[in-house]
């Protein structure tokens, strides 16, 4: 259904180059890598960057932190992307139900309702089943997250670039997926 995606985990400049193994739903191939690695381009470069609003990929970023939220839109809007947050997993799933968006990038421990309860609960729903989901934790819980249903798994910290990249190529999947 979707195209072929080679998505690996995220470390930090910092961390120690540990393995991991990550599934990605929407291409179901397993990854293995020791060190930070993605060869996606960003949309900020890319001819199909959209140049207006009403154009623009709607992301859901499930983040309570304000200081974060406010890089995290920085980042997104520049890339070209419309952002939206929800501060815990029950108004992210109220604000999914209601905006549609193309992606939720969710941490796994935000307050009220997990994120891996929210990813569930997307991906049980059929109005929202579609929509695709990002999981980022410091935890190393890459089974357990895409068990719960999600599309992709990252190991925070994570770097600005490589989240523009990573969205970007979940877009694209889905758009592949989705027949252009």
């Amino acid at each position: 259904m979707f195209a072929k995606m080679n998505l690996k985990v995220i470390k930090s400049a910092n961390a120690p180059p540990i393995p991991h193994v990550v599934e990605n739903r929407l291409s179901g191939i397993r990854t293995q890598n020791r060190a930070q690695e993605l060869t996606m381009s960003s949309p900020v470069n890319s001819d199909s960057s959209p140049d207006n609003a009403s154009q623009r990929a709607l992301i859901l970023v499930v983040e309570r932190n304000p200081a974060v939220q406010r890089l995290e839109r920085f980042f997104l809007e520049q890339a070209g992307y419309s952002v939206e947050f929800a501060s815990d997993g029950v108004l992210a799933l109220a604000r999914a139900r209601e905006l549609c968006p193309k992606i939720v990038v969710t941490e796994i421990l935000v307050p009220r309702l997990d994120g891996l309860s929210l990813c569930r609960a997307l991906k049980s729903d059929p109005r929202t089943r579609s929509i695709v989901v990002l999981v980022f934790s410091h935890l190393h819980a890459e089974d357990r997250a895409l068990e719960a249903g999600a599309d992709a798994f990252i190991v925070k910290p994570i770097d600005e670039e490589n989240l523009i990249d990573i969205v970007s190529k979940l877009l694209q999947i889905r758009r592949e997926g989705a027949g252009g």
